[in-house]
């Protein structure tokens, strides 16, 4: 078995999924928006054109001729992917999971319309004046998001009305792709939050991975701790609804479920039909295959009979405080006197403020709070210079 698969995207989940491919004899095509992105760095080939630019994506997809395309991000000319299954690609998971998925809009009226799952009230805007009609539908505080990004891009929480136009101008400057239209969700009270990392497979079950907790700062991880101690009503639950959606979305790979558990159980949030970044907990073999692995194993067809956890885990990530063009990292020597810890950096060509630019990672059988705390210090050690 040998497969060319086009990868569209080429951040650093990209990177480890091509690195997860390669272990597997595959040929990957990169693709992204500029030169030397963390996948290409590793990939057998790659190119670079706007994604969004849907005859640049048929150009591509006619010169390399794929068995399989698998999208890694959300601003990409995805209603293309109808076309390139009906001529034999494999689109993972699937063209309706990549369409649906890849916008707030379709994902949330799925599972809210037509699958009947439990989700925070919500309303659309595509103007200041909807979004204030939005804002009084849902109440104060609630969630402003745009339809389409990712890493927490363009999120706010409004606390009070004079913040509308704020929110708006912050939500469009946000916004992957050419939607000027956002979501407003209630503000959950929660308890915690998780990712219910789910594979679905060709010709098997469908497994779960041990739940991951995360915190969030600015609508993006800051930290993610597996397995998070939960009540196995309340996982069960989740279960089911990841069971329900991904196989109404239908297709092989792994998907990040999010859910907001509260005290009337868990609350179906948002959906990635891809590894997610709070997976990275994983690279820390908390589990027999990581999550790209496991994607990489689901994509090409090869069995995934169990995932078992071996060991607690966190993450904690590697943040960026300036511009730079040439970054370079300090520290890395003082982040490895921890014991049962690593880091990966991901080789982004630059920085800007709050750019992740790596992980640290801790392991073993210590309580996942201790873990955490113990990632935490790895990244304080290392800086962007």
């Amino acid at each position: 078995m040998k497969k060319k698969i086009l990868l569209l995207g080429s951040g650093e989940l990209g990177k480890e999924f091509v690195i997860a491919c390669q272990r597997l004899g595959q040929y990957i095509i990169a693709v992204d928006s500029y030169k030397n992105a963390p996948a290409m760095q590793v990939s057998d080939d790659f190119e670079v054109i706007n994604m969004l630019d849907g005859d640049a994506l048929d150009h591509i997809v006619k010169k390399h001729q794929p068995h399989i395309i698998v999208p890694e991000v959300e601003s990409i000319r995805t209603e293309k992917f109808y076309n390139y299954e009906k001529d034999g690609i494999q689109v993972v998971p699937s063209a309706k999971a990549a369409n649906f998925t890849m916008n707030r809009k379709a994902i949330r009226d799925l599972a809210a319309h037509d699958l009947n799952i439990k989700t925070a009230k919500y309303r659309y805007a595509k103007s200041i004046e909807e979004l204030k009609e939005a804002v009084e539908y849902c109440g104060i505080p609630c969630v402003v998001k745009p339809l389409m990004s990712s890493s927490g891009k363009g999120q706010t929480t409004i606390k009070k009305i004079e913040n509308v136009e704020q929110s708006w101008n912050y939500a469009i400057e946000g916004s992957r792709g050419d939607l000027n239209e956002v979501i407003v969700e209630e503000f959950i009270d929660f308890d915690y939050e998780i990712t219910l990392l789910t594979v679905t497979q060709k010709n098997g079950k469908t497994l779960f991975c041990p739940p991951i907790g995360h915190r969030q700062e600015r609508g993006d991880y800051q930290e993610s701790w597996q397995p998070m101690p939960m009540d196995k009503k309340n996982l069960k639950s989740a279960q089911d609804i990841a069971y329900k959606i991904t196989d109404a979305l239908v297709g092989a790979g792994i998907w990040g479920v999010e859910f907001f558990i509260s005290k009337e159980g868990p609350i179906f949030s948002e959906l990635s039909p891809r590894p997610h970044d709070t997976g990275m907990v994983t690279l820390a073999n908390t589990q027999n295959f990581s999550e790209f692995e496991l994607h990489a194993r689901a994509v090409l067809g090869i069995p995934i009979l169990e995932i078992p956890l071996l060991k607690n885990g966190a993450s904690a990530v590697i943040l960026a405080d300036k511009d730079n063009d040439e970054p370079v990292f300090i520290g890395l020597e003082q982040a490895a006197e921890f014991k049962n810890t690593d880091y990966k950096i991901f080789g982004k060509p630059s920085s800007r403020p709050f750019r992740r630019m790596g992980v640290a990672l801790s392991y073993g059988l210590e309580p996942v709070d201790v873990l955490v705390e113990k990632a935490k210090k790895v990244a304080s050690c290392i800086k962007v210079s």
